[in-house]
């Protein structure tokens, strides 16, 4: 369940914003309830809802998450297209269209190809085995350790899904000083 950190009343109807920056349909206004101070965000004039669903993942996800790794830089591809990268090595990069990946009924390049490294071809034939699911590959990466995502059908993953999709990726380029690092610092926490 995620909670939500505030809402803000629009059009008649109250949006909310979770804690990772999803905005949602909240719940209604109600005047029967009691504004009390909150000591994050000021007064909050509305209930704090709780979604039972859990945040779906959206494209800015992939930006948040991965910049808020440790030591992660972005920079442009020849196309403007940013490359997440540990140490100069690319861990998740939004890749130009390619001949490789094409729509099979019409033939068009998918122009929304999101590449995340994985630490294994085990891995990979995990994420990919599912015809359904949203992670594929193609010839051009065969033997390299990586699956591709279209942007379209990231909103078939939660949040956390593609949280933990970005880390691994991390993981998997990361030097092994700041891997052990990094897991040192989670497990402590």
């Amino acid at each position: 369940m995620v909670s939500l950190s505030w809402a803000r009343q629009v059009n008649g109807l109250t949006l909310a914003k979770s804690k990772y920056g999803v905005k949602t349909p909240g719940i209604p206004r109600r005047t029967d309830v009691e504004v009390r101070p909150d000591r994050w965000h000021g007064v909050r004039p509305y209930p704090v809802a709780m979604s039972a669903e859990p945040p779906r993942a959206r494209v800015e996800d992939v930006h948040d998450l991965a910049l808020g790794m440790p030591h992660a830089t972005v920079v442009r591809g020849p196309s403007g297209n940013p490359v997440y990268q540990v140490g100069g090595r690319s861990f998740v990069f939004f890749r130009t269209p390619r001949p490789d990946a094409t729509d099979p009924t019409t033939g068009e390049r998918y122009p929304d190809v999101i590449v995340f490294w994985v630490g294994s071809e085990s891995d990979k034939q995990a994420l990919v085995q599912d015809p359904a699911g949203p992670f594929f590959t193609t010839a051009h990466f065969a033997g390299h350790p990586s699956v591709l995502l279209r942007s379209s059908r990231i909103g078939e993953l939660t949040r956390q899904e593609l949280s933990e999709v970005v880390q691994e990726a991390w993981l998997a380029q990361a030097s092994k000083r700041r891997r052990e690092a990094w897991l040192a610092a989670r497990h402590d926490a």
